[in-house]
């Protein structure tokens, strides 16, 4: 099988498509790269949609953990201290276990809107399990960053939208959250960098990868036991890692960029040719 037939057979595997059986025996390095990097698939699918949805969390969190009412600030403090001070792993395991026991013993709840009997398995698949758990750890986490953003807000911004007769809704959406937004946002970075490289647990913890189907880090396991060499699949998770973060920098670095746009910016002296330094 040549090279562009593996990428052909292997590209979409970790979603279950193409080919069903994975090589055993004279394992290529184009198939190690080819799977890993589908597998990277899952790894964008978990990272992606728990930022995506723990930024609107997170910012609620923030919000309730600085107002003066005890009903909305201790809840909010609770919920990220249970999950900043608890190890994901550990989360996952506790997660997985719980999504099992419930249905068992009859348990009915409402999730996103969707009634969860007995009789769903959902719960206990990665692609809903798994980013359960993360879209709730990362909203813990960054509702701590945008916490200490919010009482960084300079109170000379919030005088000034008072003089300006902005108050309520208005003053936090135009003066408070942007502010915050701005303070909040290097630190953010990292939290979505930290994210992504989080995602690598899922299929160690409790979560099984149902028919082989896994993230990169499971099938760089998988040559590793069957080339018995962890020198190869390794080192390529991790420079696909740092592709990934490579992206991430560059669009949130743009994102910086464009809630700083009215701040000056430093910019480089052009050089300019003086012939009289040349003597």
């Amino acid at each position: 099988m040549s090279c562009w037939e593996t990428v052909q057979a292997y590209a979409f595997r970790s979603f279950g498509l193409g080919e069903r059986l994975l090589p055993k025996a004279d394992i290529t390095l184009c198939e190690q790269v080819t799977l890993i990097g589908s597998g990277m698939l899952w790894n964008l699918y978990f990272g992606v949609l728990a930022l995506a949805a723990g930024f609107f969390l997170a910012t609620g969190l923030a919000l309730a953990k600085n107002a003066q009412n005890p009903w909305l600030r201790k809840p909010a403090e609770w919920f990220i201290f249970v999950f900043r001070g608890s190890p994901l792993f550990i989360q996952f395991f506790l997660a997985y276990e719980a999504f099992v026991l419930l249905p068992k013993v009859g348990v009915e709840f409402m999730l996103f809107g969707i009634e969860f009997n007995a009789t769903t398995k959902w719960l206990t698949r990665a692609w809903l399990g798994a980013l359960i758990v993360l879209f709730l750890n990362t909203s813990a986490y960054s509702a701590e960053i945008f916490y200490g953003a919010l009482r960084s807000v300079p109170k000379g911004d919030q005088e000034a939208a008072d003089a300006y007769g902005l108050s309520g809704w208005h003053k936090f959406r135009r003066i408070t959250w942007p502010t915050m937004l701005r303070l909040a946002w290097p630190a953010y970075t990292n939290e979505a960098i930290f994210l992504f490289h989080a995602t690598t647990l899922v299929y160690f913890s409790g979560f099984p990868a149902w028919k082989q189907m896994g993230d990169a880090l499971y099938y760089a396991s998988y040559f590793a036991d069957k080339t018995f060499n962890p020198f190869v699949p390794y080192p390529l998770v991790a420079g696909y890692f740092i592709v990934l973060t490579l992206i991430v920098i560059t669009l949130f670095g743009m994102v910086n960029r464009r809630l700083n746009r009215h701040l000056p910016q430093a910019q480089k002296k052009r050089f300019r040719f003086r012939p009289q330094w040349i003597r």
